[in-house]
């Protein structure tokens, strides 16, 4: 039995500094799903059908570029580490591509923003495959990864507020329009990436990795997903990436549309969304301690999908009560309320999706006595990406149904319905599935336990 003494809590200002490089990557990764396919299809010109297509046959790519990518970062030895030296590699490339798709002019084609979305996408999969695996390596903990990740998403909220309220403060402050303002969130991006990155890179420890994985076996990758866990695991991320990405892309044209705000208060109401997510993250990672991670991420998916449900469909009958009790701007204070509900439970799919990960990137090590961190969190984020890529294809489900973003709220009654049905039915039908794909998940705390002893008395700590 192994007597090896418990990993040390890393301390706060460790798990502070590793998480500044989030900022920039989060403040990327919103407008790529949120803001830019709007921006690109209202103000830019492209046609809404032709940007859902792009997004999706992008984001479809992602799932063979992203393996490969993690099977060359596992396989990565430099005096400058493995994440860190694949995390300063792609930052130029990130900070060109960003320059060139947010300071777009209008008339650009579909074939510019194909061309500049790949290479950027090419950056960030490189970044964030390389920062996520890198937190799995800083301890071996079962509850610290809860920790980190915990960490790692409250600054990925952090960089989304940011890059929500710069178009609030450009309009507000006379420097410019909405288009304007999306050039100011490229703008941040690129200040922002160069600086986390230092900070990040000088104060957070790289630890020594595990065996490399043998060249001969860069296509048994395969047989890792006949594994249980992984394939409820990825399962569960398809389906949260897909509920969370339809809520995102439809968010704007359902609170306009179909409930009849301004693009000022959806905005409002998007960065309240946004700013529960930051105050439910260390809730979630508590839960985890508490409950499982496993366990706290099923009741996670059910809550989400009920106040989601409520908000969409329960939200207006509310609102006369809430003028009855003398509410001023009743109908904007019910859909913050609301969206608040929701927004708490934005956080908890990313954050223990990946600490979930980790526990799997050990229990492989021990199956097969090599390394394939880097690999695991590319199935991981690939799976994530694919299901923002559908989320994306219901532009192409709403033209379908005969819905004009130009028109608004003038759009028919059938096609609004159909935006209504869409933004709440489908994202809690997903979350329904992923609850119960990880009903008696097998790799619990205990097990996990179990796990690290045998890899500790083999002495593949890694």
């Amino acid at each position: 039995m192994s007597t090896a003494a418990p990993p040390r809590r890393l301390p706060n200002r460790t798990l502070a500094a590793f998480s500044a490089a989030c900022l920039p990557y989060a403040a990327l990764g919103l407008p790529v799903y949120v803001t830019l396919p709007e921006f690109y299809a209202s103000h830019v010109g492209v046609d809404l059908a032709l940007v859902g297509v792009i997004f999706l046959v992008i984001r479809l790519a992602d799932i063979f570029v992203d393996p490969a990518l993690g099977m060359v970062i596992d396989r990565t030895h430099s005096r400058f580490g493995r994440y860190r030296l694949w995390m300063g590699l792609a930052a130029p490339l990130l900070m060109l591509a960003v320059g060139m798709l947010f300071m777009v002019k209008p008339g650009a084609g579909g074939a510019y923003l194909t061309v500049w979305l790949v290479l950027m996408s090419l950056g960030f999969s490189v970044s964030l495959l390389s920062q996520v695996s890198w937190a799995s390596t800083l301890t071996s903990d079962y509850d610290q990864r809860s920790r980190i990740y915990g960490w790692w998403q409250t600054a990925n909220i952090v960089g989304v507020l940011v890059v929500l309220l710069i178009p609030a403060l450009v309009q507000n402050l006379g420097l410019g329009d909405y288009a304007a303002a999306v050039r100011w969130q490229g703008l941040f991006i690129i200040v922002a990436l160069p600086l986390t990155l230092a900070v990040t890179f000088a104060f957070t420890p790289e630890p020594k990795h595990g065996p490399t994985p043998d060249r001969a076996s860069r296509f048994a990758y395969l047989r890792l997903f006949r594994l249980p866990v992984l394939q409820r695991l990825l399962t569960a991320d398809l389906m949260l990436g897909i509920a969370r990405g339809v809520v995102g892309a439809l968010f704007f044209y359902f609170f306009e549309a179909v409930r009849g705000f301004e693009r000022a208060e959806t905005s409002i109401l998007l960065l309240v969304y946004f700013v529960a997510g930051l105050a439910g993250a260390p809730a979630w990672s508590a839960l985890a301690v508490r409950m499982g991670k496993h366990g706290a991420l099923v009741l996670a998916c059910v809550y989400f999908a009920v106040t989601l449900l409520l908000a969409s469909f329960a939200g207006p009958v509310l609102v006369p009560l809430a003028e009855a009790a003398g509410l001023g701007s009743a109908e904007v204070l019910v859909a913050g309320l609301m969206v608040a509900l929701v927004g708490l439970a934005f956080a908890s799919g990313d954050l223990l999706l990946r600490a979930m990960m980790a526990d799997v990137a050990d229990q492989v090590r021990l199956d097969e006595g090599a390394d394939r961190t880097g690999l695991l969190f590319s199935i991981l984020t690939a799976t994530s990406k694919l299901g923002y890529a559908v989320s994306v294809m219901t532009f192409a489900g709403l033209r379908m149904t005969g819905f004009d973003p130009a028109l608004g709220g003038q759009n028919s009654a059938t096609a609004l319905a159909w935006l209504q049905a869409m933004f709440a039915g489908l994202p809690a039908l997903c979350l329904a599935i992923g609850a119960f794909a990880l009903w008696r998940y097998p790799l619990d705390q205990k097990r996990h336990a179990e796990i690290r002893a045998a890899l500790d008395a083999r002495g593949a700590t890694g």
